[in-house]
């Protein structure tokens, strides 16, 4: 059997040894092949990773997030680390956010409730922190709906990471 395309329509040309039927089994079943592929092609969408602009955009959020809170007093507590601990810091940060909104790194911290046990992190500190990722991501020219499921990203966080008041 041949199986050719030709303006839109999947044919399969007769050949010595088949059967009517197989031939129409087999054509049948290569035309509902190629509609799988081409549904599939058309529902991809693009995940909000590739809609900011990828890695670059990313790296840009977590900088300038990282900008405002190191120059907030009331997250000064949190400053008292080396160079080489911040460094190490900025980039795990920019590994999860590409990781968390569908980009290609994996982030190898620590889980958000470990990394924040006895930090004493509260309601109001959330509040600023989520103030401060929305103007790194409006810096970063991200608005609408992406800038609103970016920050729900983030906030799905916030369980982990807020200690319940004593």
């Amino acid at each position: 059997m041949h199986i050719r395309f030709q303006n839109g329509i999947i044919s399969a040309a007769h050949r010595p040894g088949l059967s009517p039927c197989c031939r129409s089994l087999l054509s049948l079943f290569v035309s509902l092949l190629f509609l799988c592929f081409t549904i599939g092609a058309q529902q991809k969408v693009p995940s909000l990773y590739e809609r900011i602009g990828r890695y670059d955009t990313i790296s840009l959020v977590a900088d300038e997030y990282l900008k405002g809170i190191r120059a907030d007093p009331q997250f000064a507590r949190f400053s008292g680390r080396g160079a080489d601990s911040l460094r190490r810091a900025r980039q795990l940060l920019k590994d999860q956010l590409c990781a968390l909104t569908g980009g290609p790194c994996t982030y190898i911290g620590r889980d958000m409730k470990t990394a924040h046990a006895g930090l004493g992190i509260g309601p109001d500190e959330w509040a600023a922190n989520m103030r401060y990722m929305a103007a790194a991501l409006d810096k970063a020219k991200i608005a609408g709906q992406d800038k609103q499921e970016f920050l729900a990203i983030v906030d799905a966080l916030r369980p982990q990471i807020v200690e319940k008041a004593k």
